[in-house]
């Protein structure tokens, strides 16, 4: 079986079947045609991942299962004749003449109707005839047609689609003004002048330009080029660097629930949203403001825990923030919690958790938390979490007091200079075999992104091998290391565990998103793990991270179709009912956000939830703030009803509002996912600290410099 091959049956499976693709002779289709023939040569690589990809001209290649819904939705049989708007790379009618007699097809853009043109015939597509033209007006001299399909959203159903399609025909299409507002529907024709109109579900599709449609917008109509797209909510306005299979804008995105036929629940049926927002309302426990005394201890129930992860439904909102702050007050000062550990950079966390356990200041090339984004962690409320740490510890014995430690592995520059600075001081033999091993990685620390670049086009693994040499020999000399300074060698050990997996990661960037994300997680589970196995038996973590992090991934599409994996799904493998998973979610608000990678922090306003999603069903409830409990024997017929999967809404660093459906929306099972759900239906963005130092702060203390 050739690669491509295994990776269209599992794309067939995991994408397509377990998303609810019934019709065998799609599914079979889908396996069939190649889509890697159709895309790219750069991006074959990406061909069968779960994701829209990009084609010439500023156009896109749909994500496969909207090739099957879409397919499946026009119930096509073998001797119908399908019209087929917005040619593409030709892949959508290649799936569609596996299913019907004779399938004509309309482009607008001549480069791209040559191209498909081009691919479909070397494949062999006979009955397949490419046009170009404009797509809103049909194609008459083929007419009249059993199904009309278009891979772009109109402001309405085009009449000229209407008039050419047969008794009994069916056109699928997306409607609506704006990406935020589309939906996928099904028209069929019943009689001379009669239309039966299916909802589908909400969707995400570029629009269908031409007379019928939308004005072309590089025709110059400017106002009319804005309308295509205009946000419903006029804002001013995502989660890490998208990867490379995911960076294009989409030209088929997920439906939303709402149109699909839904699993019944446990309970025994469908349950209406409001229904469930009443069930939902009879569990909640009302939450006093964060501030109140009465706050915090409403999660001792998790007390006895050995791990508690603490997740944000954005990484620039005040009130995750402050209520992970208040939580894990509770949780060291009362319960006897050691670790803070954080989704942030090992050698940045470092700094602070320096000053927090009274230890001696380490000078350092930047000050912490100076990386994209800075405001995640210097800001206002870690600020303050930060200095009550410092004082709480300040009385107790150097061994008792709670550290705080950093997860992640992008900062591969800084964790290199960290291993070289401690064996410089202790063992300055092996600092000059360190340096010599850490050389192949030097030209490329200022942008890993390069060397995943390099070592993709080179194929070598010298890097990696050293690396992990280095890694093997500190650990070698882990004993006689430890008696000098355990703190000091437990960071320098760490260091050089985030150097190798660091390495690894950027180089599987370009292999794919699972691969990379599944590293990344993997890692901060480990540093997890080994920072619990470094302080003892008796040691206990709170895990602050995003809830895509400490969500059950299994209970999630990443883990359902894209097989990635994360820190709450390998905690509970580890620990099992000694964790405790615990998401947090708001309806509306504000955040602060960039709208690229690496780009400036601004504050946006956050849409109001999808009428599809968990989100919308919470602000249902009319509660301002509460807190569901999810684990097994307490809210049992509840759980089993958010079970079933809907729409959950992600925003990391990056927030782009005009796209939500489709880059911050996942399918998900809420109470698969966690062991306790916080909500606050409107909250606010962080407050980001200056970065310019504040008069009569310390050198030491880590955000004064």
């Amino acid at each position: 079986m050739s690669d491509s091959t295994a990776k269209q049956r599992n794309m067939v499976e995991r994408q397509l079947r377990a998303r609810g693709i019934r019709d065998e002779r799609v599914l079979a289709a889908m396996e069939k045609v190649p889509r890697h023939a159709f895309v790219p040569p750069p991006l074959v690589e990406f061909a069968y991942d779960d994701a829209p990809l990009p084609l010439q001209s500023g156009q896109t290649i749909s994500q496969p299962y909207i090739v099957a819904m879409m397919a499946q939705a026009a119930r096509l049989q073998r001797s119908d004749r399908v019209l087929d708007i917005g040619t593409g790379s030709g892949y959508a009618a290649a799936v569609l003449a596996e299913l019907a007699d004779r399938i004509d097809s309309v482009e607008r853009l001549p480069e791209l109707a040559e191209q498909a043109r081009a691919t479909l015939g070397s494949l062999g597509y006979e009955r397949i005839c490419v046009h170009i033209g404009d797509g809103t007006l049909g194609w008459p001299d083929a007419a009249p047609f059993d199904a009309i399909l278009a891979a772009a959203a109109g402001p309405d159903v085009p009449e000229a689609w209407r008039q050419q399609l047969a008794i009994g025909g069916r056109i699928v299409m997306p409607v609506g003004r704006s990406r935020a507002g589309q939906r996928l529907v099904r028209v069929t024709r019943v009689g001379r002048d009669e239309f039966d109109e299916e909802d589908l579900g909400g969707v995400a599709f570029v629009p269908l330009v031409g007379e019928q449609g939308w004005p072309d917008p590089s025709a110059g109509d400017e106002t009319a080029a804005r309308k295509n797209d205009t946000p419903a909510h006029p804002d001013d306005d995502t989660d890490g660097p998208a990867p490379p299979a995911a960076a294009a804008a989409s030209a088929g995105s997920p439906p939303s629930r709402a149109g699909r036929k839904r699993r019944p629940a446990a309970s025994g049926g469908d349950i209406p949203p409001d229904a469930l927002s009443d069930a939902i309302w009879e569990a909640a426990e009302a939450l006093p403001d964060i501030d109140d005394a009465l706050f915090a201890p409403l999660f001792d129930r998790f007390a006895d825990k050995r791990v508690v992860l603490l997740g944000e439904a954005s990484h620039g909102t005040t009130d995750f923030y402050r209520a992970r702050a208040a939580i894990t007050r509770r949780l060291v000062e009362a319960h006897g919690f050691d670790i803070v550990a954080v989704e942030a950079d090992w050698p940045d966390a470092a700094a602070i958790d320096r000053h927090v356990r009274h230890r001696p200041h380490a000078p350092r090339e930047e000050a912490p938390f100076r990386r994209f984004p800075t405001w995640m962690w210097r800001n206002t409320d870690v600020d303050a979490f930060v200095e009550w740490l410092h004082a709480y510890n300040g009385v107790l014995e150097p061994g008792e007091r709670a550290g705080f430690y950093g997860l992640d592995l992008y900062s591969m520059s800084a964790s290199i200079a960290a291993v070289l600075s401690y064996l410089d001081r202790t063992d300055p033999e092996a600092a000059s075999v360190a340096r010599e091993r850490y050389g192949c990685l030097m030209p490329w620390q200022k942008d890993p992104r390069v060397y995943a670049r390099a070592v993709a086009s080179q194929g070598f693994r010298r890097c990696e091998e050293a690396v992990l040499g280095q890694l093997r020999d500190l650990l070698d000399k882990r004993l006689d290391y430890a008696l000098r300074d355990g703190d000091n060698f437990l960071d320098a050990a760490q260091n050089a565990r985030l150097v190798a997996s660091a390495e690894r990661y950027y180089r599987t960037l370009y292999q794919g998103p699972a691969q990379s994300w599944n590293l990344r997680d993997t890692h901060m589970f480990e540093t997890l793990a080994h920072l619990l196995e470094a302080r003892g038996p008796a040691s206990r973590a709170v895990v602050w991270a995003h809830n895509s992090h400490i969500g059950d991934a299994s209970a999630t599409e990443m883990g359902r179709v894209r097989d990635e994996i994360n820190i709450g799904q390998l905690c509970r493998e580890r620990y099992g009912s000694e964790a405790a998973l615990v998401g947090f979610g708001t309806y509306a608000g504000t955040v602060a956000a960039a709208e690229d990678w690496d780009g400036p922090m601004r504050l946006m306003r956050v849409r109001p939830a999808r009428p599809d999603s968990y989100e919308h069903i919470m602000h249902r409830t009319g509660q301002p703030c509460f807190l569901l409990d999810l684990r097994p024997g307490v809210h049992d017929t509840l759980r089993a009803l958010l079970e079933e999967p809907r729409l959950q809404r992600y925003i990391g660093v990056t927030y782009r509002p005009d796209t939500e459906l489709y880059s911050h929306y996942a399918e998900a099972s809420l109470s698969r996912q966690y062991d306790a759900y916080v909500w606050f239906d409107e909250t606010a963005a962080v407050t980001p600290l200056p970065t310019q130092p504040r008069a009569g702060m310390p050198e030491t203390y880590p955000f004064a410099v």
